[in-house]
């Protein structure tokens, strides 16, 4: 009898053990690249439960097949972790897709037709709006400007029924139509907010321009019409956005998004779709109120890992300066092309520090925008003050989004203090035909978009779009990051001694972002532990030409182990 039932046990441990060997998926023939430097290079790997389970060559990996195991033949194609969007705005993408979108507008005339036409079935007294212009980037020059930017008078001829706020692609200005500016009273006496301007001519008179914190003045007539609308209109509204902006990243090949920027009613609806099961990606958020909503009010935070592993907050938000584009980077020197206006401080010091010690108190990181030289000088000097008066606390990572424009003497301070440049490679080329014309030929080549000098100082540097602002493409930005060139303009090439390998590009857009968020134990490499999010590349990013770069296109997206975007 003990013979038989030691028989018994056995047959079960064996069958247990090869139960547990076998793989939901195994992935075959494929050039792998895992950012792993202890493994590099793979041509398998397989799947159980979302995470990898090996990783190898094909005869290896074939042993993990069981009778269910689904087996994909990646047929010699580029294989990678997923790209973690370091820096975007997740619902702002969505609305983006929903909402008129000018990031492909080559003139201040294709916009207005674009709302001309839009007027056409809008009701009487609905709000049209959109995002993506910029000024900078236009290709016919206006009839009459200031500071480059057109007056409201076509626009409001094509929709004098229909109150018009377009943003303009950085989310730091806005424009708006004569019906707007007459539902909240805006005239020659109206004043500039701190931290704002209301952009006008000689006469006094406004063209339409709203600067940083004067965005408020047309925002807050905007907010009150949606105001009017039931709750779950708008969260329907919302959940449609959500839905875009997934299948707009997956298509892309971006298996995790870090969220810069949600409201207390985002994170609570992210985590709602978390634990029913309805992300198709990783979601990671930073919420973002002014001190007074944010101080008694972080109960439950943080939140990591919710629903599986698909959503974390565990961030706070801040910022202290504008964008270059709108004059609203805050310099240590007056601009080139304004010279009396050094940009604008657009949250107090002192506001930014008390969010310094909620984030500090509550053990969440700390994460600000900079982009003027002097808004990243401040933004170093606050984390070095909290840094200094909590030394027992280790291993903090706060963040700089952007760090734009930096001081060179400022450079070494980010490695020293552990502060991650938490940039956007997209930028640095999108934004260099006005570059030198705001900083100055000097500024702008010691210390604009300083990737290089950063990495090589020992910054951690992580990528991005800031979608909506810029495409959500990854190859677009990994483009820009390792040619420093234009897709637009490839022959133009803005200070390329900036530019990074196409190995240390991959890294900022994997374990980079992943170290960025407390993440790199389970992504942002192909590990033996770690998820299984990968896209499939039909390009060699490692070896193609950089004109193949913009030509690559995305075989498949997985999350989780489970094919999510499927293309050509």
């Amino acid at each position: 009898m003990k013979q038989l039932l030691f028989a018994i046990l056995t047959i079960c441990l064996l069958a247990t053990c090869q139960q547990q060997e076998t793989a939901d998926t195994i992935f075959l023939n494929g050039n792998i690249y895992t950012v792993n430097e202890k493994q590099p290079r793979a041509e398998a790997l397989a799947v159980r439960d979302g995470r990898i389970i090996a990783i190898g060559n094909n005869a290896d990996i074939e042993k993990l097949k069981g009778e269910t195991t689904e087996v994909i033949d990646l047929q010699g194609n580029f294989v990678m972790p997923g790209f973690i969007e370091g820096h975007g705005h997740f619902a702002g993408l969505g609305n983006s897709l929903m909402n008129l979108n000018f990031l492909k507008s080559k003139s201040w005339n294709d916009i207005v037709a674009m709302v001309a036409e839009k007027a056409k079935t809008a009701k009487p007294g609905e709000w049209i709006v959109g995002r993506g212009w910029h000024q900078e980037k236009w290709e016919t020059p206006l009839d009459k400007q200031v500071l480059g930017y057109p007056y409201h008078d076509a626009l409001s001829a094509v929709s004098p029924n229909n109150p018009v706020m377009l943003r303009h692609a950085s989310g730091h200005g806005l424009f708006a139509n004569a019906k707007a500016m007459e539902i909240v009273g805006v005239s020659k006496e109206t004043p500039n907010p701190t931290g704002g301007e209301i952009v006008r001519d000689s006469r006094g008179e406004a063209i339409g321009v709203f600067e940083e914190r004067a965005m408020s003045i047309i925002g807050q007539a905007y907010q009150a019409y949606r105001d009017s609308l039931s709750e779950e209109a708008k969260k329907e509204e919302w959940l449609k956005s959500i839905e875009l902006a997934e299948q707009e990243c997956l298509s892309k090949g971006v298996t995790s998004f870090q969220d810069a920027g949600a409201s207390q009613q985002e994170i609570q609806w992210y985590k709602e779709l978390a634990e029913n099961g309805e992300l198709d990606l990783r979601l990671w958020a930073m919420i973002r109120h002014q001190y007074p909503e944010l101080k008694d009010k972080l109960g439950g935070l943080p939140i990591i890992n919710a629903g599986n592993n698909f959503f974390t907050c565990r961030a706070i938000k801040s910022e202290v300066d504008g964008a270059l584009g709108s004059f609203g980077a805050w310099l240590l020197r007056p601009y080139s092309d304004k010279s009396d206006f050094h940009g604008q401080n657009t949250t107090p010091i002192e506001n930014v520090d008390a969010i310094a010690k909620l984030a500090m108190d509550h053990d969440l990181q700390f994460c600000v925008h900079a982009i003027g030289d002097r808004a990243n000088r401040e933004v170093l000097n606050i984390f070095e003050k909290s840094f200094n008066n909590n030394s027992n606390k280790k291993d903090l990572r706060w963040r700089i989004e952007h760090a734009q424009h930096l001081d060179p003497a400022d450079i070494p301070r980010f490695a020293k203090m552990g502060a991650i440049a938490s940039m956007q490679g997209i930028h640095c080329t999108s934004d260099a035909p006005f570059v030198v014309k705001r900083l100055g030929e000097q500024r702008a080549r010691n210390g604009a978009y300083a990737w290089r000098a950063l990495l090589d100082a020992g910054a951690v540097v992580s990528n991005g779009t800031d979608a909506p602002v810029e495409d959500v493409s990854p190859l677009e930005s990994f483009y820009a990051t390792v040619t420093r060139k234009r897709f637009a303009a490839p022959n133009i090439e803005f200070f390329p001694e900036q530019k990074l390998t196409r190995e240390e590009a991959i890294h900022s857009y994997t374990l980079a972002c992943a170290y960025s968020a407390f993440e790199e134990k389970d992504k942002g490499s192909l590990e033996v532990g770690k998820f299984a999010d990968l896209v499939i590349l039909s390009k060699d990013l490692l070896k193609c030409s950089e004109e193949e770069i913009l030509q690559t296109k995305i075989i498949m997206t997985v999350v989780n182990g489970k094919g999510k975007y499927k293309g050509g």
